[in-house]
């Protein structure tokens, strides 16, 4: 910008300096604008001479003895004294004066009128600083006005890049406190303090005598709050709540969506929810009338107390606005505190899920007991798990102390004990041959005894039970490297422990168990080496590994280690090494997800490593987890003779164990094997008496121990990979022309969420021509999966700024995919006609 002004000074000076005649100019320049940069001024006909303020006779003596020819420059960097005092009068009265003031240069620059130049004048100490200057012009501001200059100058001291009031306001709120605000602290330096205030007045109406940004974040967020709550807000706050709710909404939804402001957001939020007394005074309030308010974290708070009161009475039928629980927590989970509340959302939707389902009918058939758990009561372990998952992350479990002792007792009673009671009846009159799932000694057989099959992987994950498996299955379901993902299952041997279990996978013909190991035809089957062996023995193209050892292996020993190979078993261990052990039991549900996370990303990794094209994930036993310990009083004794070994599921012996609230089976029948002895185990969930923990148990004949997951997943060299596309959304709702500032759409995801489709997150609003928002913003999760396409609408609520709207100018909503922020999948014109915008009678 300088270098512009310095080379127009030299255009018009030049034109001066004309003619054979010697000309004299001076140029009293009185602010010194140009001290710095008038060595660089180049003149065709003339030289500069810079005169100092105490050489003003010398001056003249050298411009009227010593050097009577030469056209000269004066420039003179301070102001022009008085007649009076002035040596140089004469001179310049017979010579030219000329004024080039920068801040009538920033005029001719920049096209700004005549009329405004008294309004730059007024701030002529910003345009002192070069840097200052270059921004100011880079604003490229094309309508000038005084708001435009004074927004401009703000913009620049606010480092926005582009001339907006509203941005202006978002930094000096989130870039620095309330107090000695450093935004603020730069306005009145250079006089703009009280044009900031008018023109927050006039945005935003918010006016006092002595403003404060304390009391603009009071009533922008008290007026924010009254349209989401839409009700009479106490007295207490009646006059900080604008009249302009439009442009205050907008703005605030603007900061609260943007990532980059939110701790800032937070923070201003928090002070005004406690200086205000904001929980408090909204105690009183219907609940349902905060639903939508997510502007002070308290209301979360206050929500979540009101669920878990009501699944505390098992009131499940409750509902807020038409909403249930499961609805109001998914509702919330889209709002601005989502994140610090998932895990409470979470606790909630698991324990109204597992208290609908959790009272239990149990039936007299095996057959269909398993099909009716693997159809849907699994579902009930699953509830179960993610309840204490997220329990278990949430910083303060105080409020959720009643709903969780509750979650336990309809778990453990109503469910748990009497799943076990009827399956060890059903099961004690089943013949297991008959049975329409396998028993798990006949897995290598079934699976991997054929000929001519596809290189195999079969990882084993101790204890990853059935449900857990459905949920990993679930997650490979959805995997673009997966061609076809299937569920079976396997009943496991009993006692349905690790040492067995893992033998049972085995290629064999038969299984002996004693007290520290279990043979396999004869071979001990402890060690990894040693279950090497054994398939060895069977098929010597196969080997086996430890989960560990196979991640740590790059690519190059990946392809070595699966190279001419026909099968691999890889052995993994997370969900038994964290609950065998009493100080690390309650851990347990995190250590399913660990395990769920962990072989998914080995099975991926070997896919796309092309390790191999057919997988295989089971479990040698399941498990049952209870989170309330047993007193010992409650335990079973199997205190007697002919006792050989046992745990505190199960007692292997001779005879059958004399107690009550037991039932026993032949070993022969569960191994498949000629073993006199039998198997006493629980009826229900009780445990013996024996050294560890009683929460993370198993050994014994329930459906959670013994029902082992088989996933097969197929991942063919050459077969097109699954192409997954998002749930995309489009707008139902006729879309002619917008009248109201507060505008109701609807819009429906354009197909459910399924196999080949994953969920979509999407960001909605309004804009001008320029894409300027004029609208607040919606978040809209397509992540519905019912058929029906009317269940797939959803209805969002949309205001706009109070401005007024050129009906003949071009209007868009525009809906952004939330991953790209850069080019809108939808950009639909719309027509904005409103007879008045300033909120009356909206």
């Amino acid at each position: 910008m300088a270098e512009l002004n310095l080379k127009q000074i030299a255009d018009k000076l030049n034109g001066e300096f004309v003619g054979d005649v010697r000309k004299l100019v001076f140029w009293y320049d009185a602010n010194g604008d140009f001290a710095d940069e008038i060595s660089n001024l180049e003149l065709n006909h003339a030289k500069v001479l810079v005169m100092e303020p105490d050489s003003q006779f010398r001056t003249k003596y050298f411009l009227e003895r010593e050097d009577t020819t030469t056209n000269y420059l004066v420039y003179a960097p301070f102001a022009k004294p008085a007649i009076r005092d002035n040596h140089l009068e004469d001179t310049i009265r017979y010579s030219k004066e000329f004024f080039a003031d920068r801040i009538s240069l920033i005029c001719v620059d920049l096209g700004i009128p005549e009329s405004l130049k008294p309004v730059l004048q007024k701030y002529a100490g910003f345009f002192k600083a070069k840097e200052r200057t270059d921004r100011f012009y880079k604003l490229e501001i094309d309508q000038w006005t005084q708001e435009s200059v004074e927004v401009g100058l703000m913009s620049v001291l606010c480092r926005v890049q582009a001339l907006n009031f509203e941005e202006v306001v978002r930094v000096v709120l989130t870039g620095d406190g309330f107090e000695e605000n450093k935004y603020l602290v730069d306005f009145k330096r250079y006089d703009l303090e009280d044009s900031f205030w008018k023109l927050v007045s006039l945005h935003f109406g918010y006016t006092e005598s002595e403003p404060t940004l304390e009391k603009l974040a009071m009533t922008l967020l008290m007026t924010y709050a009254q349209k989401e709550v839409g009700k009479e807000l106490p007295k207490d706050w009646s006059s900080l709540v604008s009249v302009k709710t439009g442009n205050v909404v907008v703005f605030m939804e603007n900061i609260m969506n943007n990532i980059q402001y939110q701790d800032r957001f937070e923070a201003i939020s928090a002070e005004v929810e406690e200086t205000l007394r904001v929980e408090e005074l909204l105690r009183g309030y219907p609940v349902e009338q905060l639903i939508d308010c997510d502007v002070f974290a308290c209301i979360d708070r206050m929500i979540i107390r009101w669920m878990v009161e009501r699944l505390c009475s098992e009131d499940l039928g409750t509902a807020l606005l038409g909403k249930s629980i499961p609805e109001i927590c998914e509702l919330r989970g889209q709002k601005h505190f989502a994140d610090r509340y998932a895990e409470a959302y979470a606790v909630l939707t698991n324990a109204f899920a597992m208290l609908k389902e959790a009272k239990y009918t149990g039936h007299p058939d095996a057959d269909t007991m398993i099909r009716q758990y693997r159809e849907k009561d699994y579902r009930i372990d699953t509830y179960h798990r993610q309840f204490y998952f997220y329990y278990d992350q949430l910083e303060d479990k105080e409020p959720f102390a009643q709903l969780r002792q509750l979650v336990e007792n309809v778990y453990t009673n109503d469910y748990l004990s009497k799943i076990c009671l009827a399956w060890n009846s059903a099961f004690s009159k089943a013949d297991t041959a008959s049975l329409s799932i396998p028993m798990q000694r006949r897995f290598y057989n079934r699976y991997l005894g054929g000929k001519n099959r596809a290189k195999t992987v079969v990882l084993i994950s101790d204890a990853l039970r059935y449900e857990v498996g459905m949920e990993l299955m679930e997650a490979l379901s959805k995997d673009a490297n997966c061609a076809s993902v299937k569920m079976d299952a396997m009943l496991s041997v009993l006692p349905s422990v690790t040492r067995i279990g893992m033998a049972a996978l085995l290629p064999h013909k038969q299984l002996h168990m004693d007290s520290s190991a279990v043979m396999v035809d004869g071979a001990a089957s402890t060690s990894t080496a040693q279950r090497g062996a054994i398939l060895a023995a069977a098929d010597p193209d196969a080997r086996c590994y430890l989960f560990e050892d196979v991640e740590r292996m790059g690519s190059a020993e990946l392809a070595e280690a699966f190279r001419g190979v026909s099968t691999v078993y890889i052995y993994h261990n997370q969900i038994d090494a964290r609950g065998d052990k009493q100080l690390t039991e309650n851990e347990v549900y995190v250590a399913c997800q660990e395990a769920i996370q962990e072989v998914f990303s080995l099975l991926i990794r070997l896919a796309r490593n092309k390790a191999a094209s057919h997988f295989l994930v089971t479990a040698d036993h399941g498990f049952i987890y209870k989170r309330d310990q047993l007193t010992e009083s409650d335990k079973i004794s199997a205190s007697g003779t002919n006792i050989d070994f046992g745990g505190r599921r199960y007692v292997v012996g001779a005879n059958p164990v004399d107690a009550d609230g037991v039932t026993s089976y032949s070993l022969s029948a569960m191994l498949g094997n000629d073993d006199p002895r039998m198997v006493t185990v629980p009826l229900g969930a009780d445990v013996f008496k024996a050294s560890g923990g009683s929460c993370y148990v198993h050994g014994g004949c329930s459906l959670q121990e013994m029902l082992v997951p088989v996933i097969e997943l197929m991942t063919k060299t050459g077969q097109q990979k699954k192409v997954f596309q998002k749930a995309g959304i489009s707008v139902v709702s006729i879309l002619n022309k917008i009248t109201n500032l507060i505008t109701t759409l609807d819009f429906i995801q354009s197909e459910p969420v399924g196999d080949s489709v994953n969920e979509g997150k999407y960001r909605i609003f309004f804009v001008d021509a320029e894409d300027n928002k004029v609208s607040s913003e919606n978040v809209l999760i397509a992540d519905k999966k019912e058929v029906d396409a009317q269940k797939r609408i959803s209805r969002l609520k949309f205001r706009f700024k109070d401005m007024k709207y050129d009906p003949n100018a071009q209007y868009y909503i525009v809906i952004y995919d939330d991953e790209n922020d850069f080019t809108p999948i939808t950009k639909q014109e719309v027509r904005i006609d409103m007879a008045f915008a300033n909120d009356f009678g909206f």
